[in-house]
């Protein structure tokens, strides 16, 4: 019997590099696939629906579900997942010491649906008493102009966006001083440089993050997976197969973490830092499925709520496709 053809875009992570390199296949399945950038992804998904099965960005997705014109059924496969206190960039000279001082100020993203900036805000709520009302927010590139929201967003009216020049990117205006903090997955290029008083919020942001775990107990999740919803309704089995292998990738790129013999990783200590992410986070601290990560779905959802931009809180059962909710034990 043929195989099913299909297209997929991930980015180059050790946890699907098994599936770009072969050593893990999708039964019934060709995998015709493209190692991307995030950036790239999702605005070649979102606009032009480019791939059959796709890395997403978890906060558009829900958006797009609360909407009800999702392209995608997701699959909680969650190839990206990080702690964001280190995303917060400020401007020294304007007397940002605490996450509180952010109230009043003119912050800089690259999309206010970015699934980073919607954890972001919503820990400095929860922890802080930062409201997304409280700050003034101005979206555009970080490094290139004329970046926009991958898709359209309206928010109510507390909640202050607006864009930025088109010929100018966020952090020109961070070195500057037009912006008074900038937030995002990358740090701005004058981050760092010599004479621009910028700095992180959080400048021991490990010991922050690792406080916020221990305190929320949830390590956010940034992108999924997606299936073309058309496809997805021609061929009911493809979701189950599609995860059941990055569930497979996943494993084998654990297993290389904690091979003593033969790093995987140019670092020294790859090992030791498994074991003691393990010890803090437990053993399956990369966890997929959405059993295992309820709360921070119930957290995402209510955010999306407070911050503008979906109109009730979603559930996880409506982001993915039913037959990956649950799996077959023997």
């Amino acid at each position: 019997m043929a195989k099913l053809r299909v297209s997929l875009a991930v980015a180059p992570y050790d946890r699907t590099r098994p599936i770009l390199d072969g050593r893990v296949t999708v039964d019934g399945c060709e995998i015709v696939a493209s190692a991307l950038e995030p950036e790239e992804m999702f605005f070649r998904a979102y606009r032009y629906q480019d791939f059959d099965i796709t890395e997403l960005s978890l906060s558009t997705h829900l958006l797009t579900t609360a909407r009800g014109d999702a392209p995608f059924v997701g699959i909680p496969a969650f190839l990206s997942r990080s702690f964001r206190h280190a995303s917060i960039i400020v401007r020294t000279d304007r007397g940002i010491r605490t996450p509180a001082d952010l109230k009043g100020k003119t912050v800089g993203l690259p999309e206010y649906q970015q699934t980073a900036n919607v954890w972001v805000r919503g820990m400095l709520k929860d922890e802080y008493g930062v409201d997304a009302s409280d700050v003034r927010w101005r979206g555009g590139g970080m490094e290139e102009p004329g970046r926009a929201e991958r898709t359209p967003i309206t928010l109510p009216p507390p909640i202050d966006l607006q864009r930025i020049p088109s010929d100018r990117t966020l952090s020109q205006m961070l070195a500057t001083g037009e912006l008074d903090a900038v937030m995002g997955p990358r740090p701005p290029s004058y981050f760092g440089k010599p004479g621009v008083p910028v700095a992180r919020l959080f400048p021991d942001y490990r010991a922050a993050e690792e406080a916020y775990f221990k305190k929320a107990r949830m390590f956010p999740i940034m992108h999924i997976l997606g299936i073309r919803k058309t496809l997805h309704e021609q061929h009911p089995w493809l979701a189950a197969n599609i995860y059941k292998a990055f569930v497979e990738a996943k494993k084998l790129a654990v297993a290389e973490l904690q091979h003593a013999g033969r790093l995987a990783v140019t670092l020294p200590w790859l090992v030791a830092e498994y074991q003691a992410t393990r010890a803090l986070m437990g053993d399956d601290y990369w966890s997929y499925g959405v059993a295992a990560n309820r709360r921070e779905f119930e957290a995402l959802g209510r955010y999306a709520v407070e911050q503008g931009l979906a109109a009730r809180p979603i559930t996880p059962e409506e982001l993915f496709a039913p037959s990956t909710l649950q799996a077959a034990r023997v």
